[in-house]
């Protein structure tokens, strides 16, 4: 524990809450990040492959040039990229400990903490920012069968659905990168999609690729369709206007289908957030 107390606590070390380790480095302030993983975490999650769609100079940080081999930076660059930015500028950031309550007010805050191997500690700080993200909860296929460990929202190496029947749910640039990368590895792959197309936000490069496989037939989509259950060698998916049911054979399933902010840590924290947008109450003179 720490005696004296911090002017301020960030919890998570994505690139949000690095920036905000920057700035505070950079006025003086005492300051310490959070994370129950490691530093950008989320990012670690992401596919081996990934590449990208921002230019590095839009990922940059502090002003710590990110230079890549290509265009677009790929995830091994960021990865190496932000923990570069971290020893640069001597940011203090305790990894696998995860901050479980945070109490108080403004300048007296009371952080807890838990260790990766269960040890509980408690810091206090004049301030507290929240830098969470959203990509550790998924928005989940609330269907029965859901719950299955066939059902996956994290897409990481395409080998594991070699020679598999695979569905694919969403639209999106994550979607469809699962959708062609697992194709290409052997892959058996159904797309199904609430709307009928792909999101206008598909990359421009990725775009025409999933569109002649769709065409030629090599990865069917069905538009307009939702999973309506998940069994464990098959899926059952609903035409929406016509309540059509069709049963697929199945092995996996892919659901790109977003995630959420953990709107119940902030809740208990005392922060007001819009239901409906997910929005914290904020001052938008501040951001």
């Amino acid at each position: 524990m720490i005696t004296e107390p911090l002017d301020l606590a960030v919890v998570g070390a994505g690139p949000c809450g690095i920036s905000v380790g920057i700035a505070a480095r950079q006025l003086g302030l005492r300051c310490l990040l959070f994370d129950k993983g490691a530093v950008t975490q989320a990012m670690i999650e992401h596919p081996t492959y990934t590449t990208y769609f921002s230019g590095p100079e839009k990922l940059e940080l502090g002003g710590v040039p990110f230079t890549t081999a290509g265009d677009k930076p790929s995830r091994r660059e960021a990865l190496r990229y932000y923990r570069k930015v971290v020893g640069f500028f001597g940011i203090s950031v305790r990894q696998y400990e995860e901050v479980v309550e945070v109490h108080g007010h403004h300048p007296d805050f009371l952080v807890r903490t838990r260790t990766l191997h269960g040890e509980s500690r408690q810091y206090r700080a004049r301030n507290v920012v929240i830098a969470t993200g959203y990509y550790h909860t998924p928005r989940r296929l609330e269907v029965p069968g859901g719950e299955l460990p066939k059902v996956q929202h994290y897409f990481k190496e395409p080998f594991f659905y070699f020679d598999q029947d695979l569905v694919v749910v969403g639209g999106g640039n994550s979607a469809t990168d699962a959708a062609l990368t697992c194709w290409r590895e052997g892959a058996r792959v159904t797309l199904v999609h609430l709307l009928d197309d792909l999101d206008k936000g598909v990359k421009p490069w990725v775009r025409p690729d999933i569109d002649h496989r769709i065409a030629e037939g090599s990865i069917p989509a069905l538009w307009r369709h939702r999973v309506a259950e998940v069994r464990p060698r098959q899926v059952v998916v609903e035409e929406l206007g016509t309540g059509v049911l069709r049963t697929l054979d199945n092995d996996w399933v892919l659901a790109m289908t977003g995630y959420v902010p953990d709107t119940p840590f902030l809740t208990a924290l005392g922060v007001q957030v819009d239901p409906h947008t997910g929005i914290p109450t904020h001052d938008p003179g501040t951001m």
